[in-house]
């Protein structure tokens, strides 16, 4: 298998994949290896492609400053933003005048930004069949499961490069990010934070 297969395939819900269900017991070296990558990125900003679970892509640009900030800014005709303040994620839909919250922690990203994700808690080494992939499974009942894929890398972070991750929330509603030109701990604004109210369209 070519090392772009195992990489996709590692960002495939840990149900869907043909490999053993068991994970990797908590101690596990390359927990801590997660756990040390977590610890070392305060910034970080990149492109992004998202995909829901009926296959449709959206892409954009991310902006992360942890504990709890995130921003995706989503591309050309896309009239939307998903943004964390440090307690609310916040998706606006400018095009249609709505706005939706939930409280960060309750949601699978809220694992990703938190001040100290405290990895060996929740999450498990996914098994996987290319040594260049190291693939974990944070979940927090009842709040969905985080699916992180990394590349073993001496130049990132820990030994690590973040390549995206798959969320599940409770509903099994799937949405998976897939990253690229990845920038660790650079400057990122609090105003990337902020966001303008929508303004709901008259009918």
């Amino acid at each position: 298998m070519s090392f772009a297969n195992s990489i996709a395939r590692a960002l495939i819900p840990v149900t869907m994949l043909a490999v053993p269900a068991t994970a990797v017991a908590a101690t596990s070296p390359d927990l801590a290896k997660v756990q040390a990558h977590l610890n070392a990125v305060n910034s970080m900003t990149a492109n992004f492609v998202q995909t829901d679970g009926k296959g449709r892509q959206m892409s954009g640009t991310l902006q992360l400053k942890r504990p709890g900030k995130i921003r995706f800014e989503y591309g050309r005709g896309a009239n939307m933003l998903l943004v964390s303040n440090g307690g609310q994620l916040t998706f606006l839909d400018y095009e249609v005048g709505q706005k939706s919250s939930w409280p960060l922690g309750k949601t699978p990203l809220g694992m990703l930004l938190a001040d100290n994700p405290q990895v060996a808690k929740f999450a498990k080494i996914v098994p996987s069949n290319d040594p260049r992939v190291l693939v974990v499974r944070a979940t927090r009942q009842p709040y969905g499961t985080l699916i992180l894929a990394f590349t073993r890398s001496g130049a990132g972070p820990g030994g690590l490069q973040l390549y995206g991750w798959t969320a599940v929330d409770p509903q099994n509603k799937r949405t998976t990010v897939k990253l690229s030109n990845v920038r660790y701990n650079v400057g990122v604004s609090e105003s990337a934070f902020s966001y303008a109210e929508p303004t709901k369209r008259k009918r």
